[in-house]
């Protein structure tokens, strides 16, 4: 097996050259580990002494969706606490009588629930959690669910509230024991950061409240307002865990303990789950831009400027992680950087 380490060294410096992102760190490997891997640039420009590293703390942004939500979702459905094609509101009496309670898991995991499409949890529903989650609960829907492939953050947030009714435990608690410890990631946690981890963690935009760019904080909005921990974003990582959990996804027997979900999961969250709508999705993984579903490469990116990418058929996987809010919000020059990066990382 072979990784173009050169030209994807080159992409990823050409990209700080450019300010996509002050720095960089990447991965390519297999179910037996990482095959290659590096860093490049720096953690914050106002401080350029300090390189970009390998133990780098990143805001995972959307790939919390992955690592908390879709994992506990999983760890319930495994254990038969879950179908996910019964309507909600059966066996959920949050949701029950409310449009949500006609929506399914499956609806919420593939983006075809008609949910909202924005958050504005804070201009809608105020600053309570507990009255945010009766507005997210009861609200009405925006289309008729099954109509359409709309991605929303909202089918996190909900796949999350409803991890927590399922088990009883706070998703942050359950992302932990169900999935981080037993794979033996170490360095995932929701936030905020304690001060002496945060001194590692990649700076995102800069927070208007404070003239500070935010590190150890999450940078979605919706995460802050929760407390930092929800289905949306709040989780932060590090490259050696994620290429754990992507080995995991792999082969499940590579690791030293077993997540709370295993191969049945795993093998139909790979697949297309959403029948002749476009544009194509599995359980909330999604094929990579540029690839046909039959390519078997699936993707999830975060906001921050986090992907991560993993190929069942080729058995093998991929990430890269940057800070890429740090200078901008804008999509295309980081989308050509990490379409790019997945050529090189699947040839």
């Amino acid at each position: 097996m072979t990784y173009s380490t050169d030209r994807i060294e080159a992409l990823l410096n050409e990209g700080v050259r450019n300010k996509v992102y002050p720095g960089a760190v990447w991965a390519v490997g297999d179910a037996t580990g990482t095959r290659a891997h590096g860093a490049t640039g720096v953690l914050d420009p106002d401080e350029p002494n300090m390189p970009m590293q390998a133990d780098t703390v990143f805001d995972a942004a959307s790939l919390t969706k992955i690592l908390a939500v879709w994992a506990s979702i999983g760890a319930l459905w495994e254990e038969g606490k879950l179908d996910l094609d019964a309507p909600l509101g059966a066996s959920w009496s949050e949701v029950d009588g409310h449009p949500l309670g006609t929506v399914t898991a499956r609806h919420l995991l593939t983006h075809t629930a008609g949910a909202p499409l924005r958050a504005q949890l804070k201009n809608l529903y105020g600053t309570d959690p507990q009255d945010i989650r009766d507005g997210v609960l009861h609200e009405a829907l925006h289309r008729p669910p099954g109509e359409a492939v709309e991605y929303t953050d909202r089918a996190a947030l909900i796949l999350g509230y409803l991890a927590e009714y399922l088990s009883g435990r706070r998703l942050d608690e359950l992302a932990t024991e169900r999935t981080w410890q037993p794979l033996g990631m170490e360095s995932t946690r929701f936030g905020p950061l304690p001060a002496e981890i945060a001194t590692r963690c990649a700076p995102t935009e800069l927070d208007q409240d404070t003239d500070t760019h935010l590190k150890g904080i999450a940078h979605d909005f919706s995460a802050r307002l929760l407390g930092g921990v929800c289905g949306i974003a709040g989780a932060f990582t590090v490259l050696d865990d994620l290429a754990v959990f992507l080995r995991y996804l792999l082969d499940t027997s590579t690791s030293l303990g077993r997540a709370g979900f295993g191969p049945d999961w795993i093998r139909q969250s790979l697949t297309v789950q959403t029948g002749t709508l476009e544009p194509v999705r599995g359980l909330f993984w999604h094929p990579a831009p540029g690839t046909h579903p039959a390519d078997d490469i699936w993707v999830h990116y975060g906001f921050t400027g986090t992907g991560m990418w993993i190929s069942p058929e080729q058995g093998r996987w991929a990430v890269l992680l940057t800070n890429k809010l740090y200078y901008t919000r804008e999509r295309q020059p980081l989308t050509d950087v990490r379409n790019t990066f997945r050529g090189l990382a699947f040839p």
